[in-house]
């Protein structure tokens, strides 16, 4: 839960007995529905036109305004929302850990299409208390109850005093903390006829399930919530490959569904793609890192059957004023990132060549397959992965594609002096995990071995 100075927190403290909710207490899904439209009642007492969505959201017009879930213990239960009465964005999006940097303008615009807030459905922000009155409102008449205002119990609030220090403590507050790198988002994108698409999900590894999910891109959808009611489909879907298929193709058949463009295929393929990111693990990856990870013509789980035998590094890598930018080589002095990874190879004793333009890239791909070389790993921006992904899958060859570090002629507007070779800006390879995933593949003898001199 994101829960900010601008967000409303409401709770439905009651025995399972209570007026209203006993007959739901065995049906988790109608008693969830049953107390959001508490809140959906008291939202439109504001003038908001507040709608239920399955499993546990409410909406107004297709866009979410508050989240909701619950638990309960013995004959008790508690359920709880998050009201958005202003909405931060960007905050979301850092705080989700979505890579807001390499979103498009169209991207962000797109998330704020799925999320709404009291102040942009008023065009104000009404009072505290008439918010509180108004959900309060809504609740009593669903609930068929009258509400009291009252403060704690003496015994409550002795006991809410004595226990204050504990819940404030790190003892409570990192009590229940996911084993390292077990929770985290994982992402993956793909330039489709249709347009770009990403797809971010936040995962729950142990127990292999999406807990949710952002899907955004600069395609075509019809209709426009489309693309909200299919994250609500996934959420808490079971991240294998027959549950996220059926997810998403019995989605597209029950709903009619469009994006134009792109084939349900299409998008189950990413999804499984961004899930298999877990599988980079085995070369000590973290779910984090696994994101700079590009994959051609096989899924991340398959890491461990591919064989890479030569080594591609870009040009625009080496200093400007470099002898060796232009042409193969390079004297290993260190002053720009290329050099550890020439070390390397030399090292390790595995071919590697300087790309120095995209007829380039594809010559010495062609090259290196005619002689008998069944993989390679190599190093290019997401926005070169994107145009060229379909160019990638043609050569027919794997390729394991780690990403740049910063700025590149893509996000610069000078993508065509780089396909011609002519790039003058400098990009820094992300040569640490370039250097770890090199060494994990060459431990397990999944890199170099043949001779393709």
């Amino acid at each position: 839960i994101l829960f900010t100075p601008t967000c409303l927190g409401w709770e439905i403290y009651a025995d399972k007995t209570a007026s209203g909710i006993g007959d739901l207490k065995r049906d988790l899904d109608r008693l969830a529905r049953r107390i959001c439209n508490g809140a959906v009642a008291g939202l439109r007492r504001l003038g908001v036109n507040a709608e239920f969505r399955p499993k546990n959201d409410i909406e107004v017009n297709g866009r979410k305004i508050s989240g909701t879930g619950g638990t309960e213990r013995g004959t008790s239960f508690m359920y709880q929302g998050t009201l958005l009465v202003d909405f931060d964005v960007d905050l979301m999006l850092r705080t989700l850990r979505i890579p807001v940097e390499k979103l498009k303008d169209k991207e962000v615009e797109s998330v704020k299409q799925r999320v709404t807030c009291l102040k942009w459905e008023l065009g104000y922000v009404p009072p505290l208390q008439d918010i509180k009155s108004a959900i309060a409102e809504g609740f009593a008449e669903v609930l068929g109850v009258e509400f009291e205002a009252e403060g704690l119990y003496p015994c409550e609030k002795e006991l809410f005093e004595e226990r204050l220090p504990y819940f404030q403590s790190d003892d409570w507050v990192y009590m229940i903390e996911p084993p390292e790198d077990t929770e985290g988002q994982v992402t993956a994108v793909r330039k489709t006829p249709g347009g770009l698409i990403r797809v971010s999900l936040a995962l729950n590894v142990p127990g292999n399930f999406i807990v949710s999910s952002f899907i955004t891109g600069d395609f075509q959808i019809f209709p426009q919530r489309a693309v909200m009611d299919l994250e609500a489909r996934l959420k808490n879907l079971p991240a294998d490959d027959e549950s996220i298929a059926r997810a998403v193709r019995s989605f597209f058949e029950e709903t009619g569904a469009r994006i134009f463009g792109v084939e349900p295929e299409d998008l189950i393929e990413l999804i499984y793609e961004a899930v298999k990111k877990k599988a980079f693990a085995v070369l000590g990856v973290t779910l984090e890192e696994a994101n700079h990870l590009m994959t051609v013509n096989f899924m991340p789980d398959e890491i461990l059957s591919q064989h890479f035998d030569y080594l591609l590094l870009p040009y625009c890598a080496k200093l400007v004023d470099c002898d060796y930018r232009k042409v193969e080589g390079c004297t290993m002095c260190g002053a720009c990132s290329i050099g550890d990874l020439y070390e390397l190879a030399d090292e390790l004793h595995i071919p590697v060549r300087t790309i120095q333009s995209y007829e380039h890239l594809i010559e010495t791909i062609e090259e290196f397959k005619a002689k008998g070389a069944r993989g390679y790993v190599g190093s290019c921006c997401e926005g070169f992965y994107n145009k060229h992904h379909d160019d990638f899958v043609n050569t027919g060859v794997p390729a394991l594609l780690i990403d740049i570090d910063d700025s590149t002629c893509y996000e610069l507007g000078e993508e065509q002096e780089a396909y011609l070779g002519n790039f003058e800006g400098q990009t820094t390879l992300k040569k640490d995990l370039m250097i770890r995933i090199i060494r994990a593949l060459h431990e397990r003898g999944r890199i170099g071995g043949v001779n393709l001199h």
